[in-house]
């Protein structure tokens, strides 16, 4: 059962008043056992709700839809807006995240994700292969939608860029093979090696200087003068 405050509810009912184009959710059930995929259906009936330009549609493992998108973990939850953008929950998006999977939504129907253009554009430039962000979390974790959000708005911004959630105790096996003891942990991929780890929730332009790092590629001087300071 999920349970969401009246007063929640109508603060996203008001920030869906502003989505500008229409957003589908797409939730993909595994073949066996889901221990909450009745929950996240739940939670998109009730967000579909809000908006008329909010639609989930729900499919399977071993599905034609699901070979489609070439998912490695299930269950999996995609944010499509104007694009088909590699936002992928990998678990249930409830506790914290659910604010995240909002804002994820609001992102999507505008068709671009709440980053400064600067670090978009470079985004969009500099990054020239494939890279997968593995940002293991937890619903109680206050810190992990920050984190969350820093990989998906990467990813809105250059489709060869994958933002993955990954629910650390749906996914016990994988959290022990990356050594998860805190979260947020993220993990970078490049051309599905992996080539960094680290913990923490940071700020857009520290994850786009490590994932320029991970590629060989140098980070440009207006990206060092977005840095935070502490974070150079």
């Amino acid at each position: 059962m999920v349970e969401i405050d009246p007063e929640t509810l109508r603060q996203v009912r008001e920030i869906f008043g502003r989505l500008e184009n229409p957003v589908k959710l797409r939730f993909f059930r595994p073949k066996g056992e889901c221990k909450f995929c009745g929950e996240t259906e739940e939670i998109l009936r009730i967000l579909t709700g809000l908006s008329d330009k909010l639609s989930a549609e729900v499919s399977s493992e071993g599905s034609p839809e699901a070979a489609k998108y070439d998912l490695p973990l299930y269950p999996a939850l995609l944010v499509h807006g104007r694009e088909e953008y590699n936002v992928r929950f990998f678990g249930i998006p409830a506790g914290y995240e659910f604010g995240a999977l909002v804002e994820d939504i609001l992102d999507a129907s505008r068709g671009a994700p709440s980053m400064n253009p600067l670090l978009r554009k470079i985004v969009s430039e500099k990054i020239r292969r494939r890279v997968r962000i593995m940002v293991f979390v937890t619903p109680t974790c206050p810190y992990c939608p920050l984190a969350v959000r820093a990989a998906h708005k990467v990813a809105m911004a250059n489709p060869l860029v994958y933002g993955d959630m990954i629910e650390t105790m749906e996914f016990p096996d994988l959290a022990n093979r990356y050594d998860v003891f805190t979260v947020p942990k993220n993990v970078i991929q490049i051309d599905e090696e992996d080539v960094l780890e680290f913990e923490g929730a940071v700020p857009d332009a520290y994850l786009i200087a490590r994932i320029l790092s991970a590629l060989g590629e140098e980070i440009p001087p207006e990206l060092k003068r977005a840095m935070p300071y502490g974070y150079l």
